[in-house]
């Protein structure tokens, strides 16, 4: 393939199965300009915030540890301006902007688990203050009403060594921005932390929660990810991804209010399949006996019929670090023969056995080896793999609205039977992710368009963005997958296009400089900002 591909609804083969043999006209994206960093695999091109009284990109450049500042005022040739740096030389982890104010989480240039800050800068690039939050703040985003601003801060630890490196909380910081970021202060700080639920582990363990880092406190086993808010600016919701399961605060009083676990998809169910090797030469997407941790990153809310609704990426996350790993492969398991009496036909590289899965769930203790904590399991009896290969719809309370089962895989496999679960630094990577996390949806926004809601959720490792009609939560149906990828380009010297999409931002008609709406995307691996236009039906608002 050479250029961009675009599918839209009624050319692609999951269009044959759907309900909507004819559909009605809808959203289409068409890429109309890019900017290129240069860097290749560097992460120098992830979160982007657009503010359209400047009409100025912000995008996190991880490799400058810094945000690269663009001019979008003619969107099919973005410009560089500038770079800005944070004050206290940190790496910067997100960027968000509300009425003319920046706002740059920064982690600790010492360690990730140090208290890190957030820096506030006009949109012209003067820095107007900064405070201190939690532990590698990861995002950060303002209210819809613009007084506030919600910080995730990870919490996540630097190793599980024994020698006592450090795990630290996980907490969401609420920053009281009314009088103006220069006013803001420490005393207009608040931090929800999740100390209070220490006691409650082993319930929440029952409930589904993962709560399994070596000697971890609730507290220091939650890593806050994401913030979506609902649109009255008095509730966030935060997806804790290693732990299957989102945080529910109170932006009052700063509180945490109710920790919901997600649950688990069953991929052997119709619809839930998943391409689960790459040593089985081609693609297969079946059903498994295995079911899939929906761990999302990147969430979204949006309201319907006086209800909020949070949208997922369920990319899926692993924690794997020098002195403690959960991720074993299914032919390195010891699988309970009573269960599993075909054990060792599943555990064959081109069935099951090369899919990873945890551990956390067989665990029952620890060995110390060295300073290594080695997980002592018992047989498995269930197999739990990363992420859920999809899209989710949940309501305010973790109630499973909408899953997109095996559609991603269907799509993909479909558009790109020659390139299907790519990794995303190579290419000729033909099925290399399938006993991972297939296409890893990791990015997603949400907007109001022509008259329907839309999400955008990007694909980390084919790469592209997948769009659908979700302005009925039960019911949402798909519209177009675009993907600026040259699967024929040579991805170190920079002919591969775009690469690892990681942050998305939809900029409406009147906040755009042509007065169309407009998709921007981040991409990490090819270092790429670019630019969609979203063209539709009648008039976008």
């Amino acid at each position: 393939m050479t250029g961009i591909l675009t599918v839209g609804l009624a050319a692609s083969a999951f269009a044959a199965t759907s309900a909507d043999a004819a559909p009605k006209p809808s959203v289409a994206l068409t890429a109309i300009g890019s900017y290129d960093t240069g860097q290749y695999d560097e992460s120098a091109a992830e979160i982007v915030a657009h503010d359209p009284s400047t009409q100025r990109l912000f995008v996190v450049n991880a490799q400058k540890g810094a945000i690269d500042v663009l001019d979008i005022s003619t969107p099919g040739s973005p410009q560089f301006l500038e770079t800005l740096v944070s004050q206290t030389g940190g790496g910067v982890n997100s960027v968000a902007v509300s009425d003319g104010v920046l706002a740059i989480a920064v982690q600790d240039p010492a360690s990730p688990t140090f208290p890190g800050t957030i820096e506030f800068y006009s949109t012209h690039g003067t820095f107007l203050s900064s405070v201190v939050v939690g532990a590698l703040p990861d995002m950060v985003t303002f209210t819809p009403d613009g007084t506030k601003l919600v910080v995730a801060n990870e919490g996540e630890p630097d190793n599980y060594c024994a020698d006592g490196a450090g795990d630290p909380e996980g907490s969401v910081s609420i920053i009281d921005v009314s009088d103006g970021a220069a006013a803001v202060i420490q005393a207009d700080v608040e931090t929800a932390g999740f100390t209070a639920f220490n006691g409650d582990i082993e319930a929440l363990r029952a409930a589904g929660v993962r709560i399994f880092g070596p000697n971890a406190s609730v507290a220091q086993d939650l890593e806050p990810e994401y913030v979506a808010i609902d649109a009255d600016s008095t509730t966030a919701w935060v997806s804790l991804q290693e732990n299957n399961a989102f945080a529910v605060i109170d932006l009052a009083s700063a509180t945490v209010t109710d920790i919901l676990p997600l649950g688990f998809k069953d991929h052997s169910l119709p619809g839930n399949g998943l391409d689960a090797s790459n040593r089985d030469g081609g693609i297969n997407i079946g059903n498994w006996p295995v079911h899939g941790m929906y761990m999302p990153d990147a969430i979204d809310a949006y309201e319907f019929a006086g209800q909020t609704y949070l949208v997922s990426a369920n990319e899926g996350d692993a924690r794997d670090y020098d002195c403690f790993s959960e991720e074993a492969r299914i032919k390195d398991r010891t699988l309970d023969p009573t269960v599993f009496p075909n054990a060792s036909d599943l555990q064959a590289d081109n069935q099951l056995g090369r899919l990873n899965t945890t551990t956390s769930f067989d665990t029952i203790g620890f060995e110390l080896d060295r300073d290594q904590f080695v997980p002592v399991t018992t047989p498995s009896t269930e197999l739990y793999t990363y992420g859920a290969r999809s899209f989710s719809i949940w309501a305010a309370d973790g109630t499973l609205v909408f899953d997109s089962g095996d559609q991603f895989e269907q799509i993909t496999a479909s558009m790109l039977p020659g390139d299907f679960n790519s990794t995303n630094d190579e290419n000729d990577s033909f099925d290399s992710r399938s006993d991972d996390k297939g296409p890893e949806p990791e990015g997603v926004v949400i907007a109001e368009l022509y008259s329907k809601t839309y999400a955008f959720i990007g694909l980390e490792r084919v790469g592209g963005v997948m769009v659908y009609d979700i302005t009925t939560p039960k019911n949402p149906k798909f519209v177009q997958y675009v993907n600026n990828r040259n699967f024929t380009g040579d991805a170190e010297a920079g002919t591969a296009g775009d690469l690892g999409p990681e942050g998305l931002t939809v900029i409406t008609p009147q906040d755009s400089p042509n007065g169309k709406a407009l998709l921007v995307v981040g991409n990490e691996v090819s270092g790429t900002v670019t630019i969609y236009e979203i063209a539709g039906p009648g008039k976008a608002r």
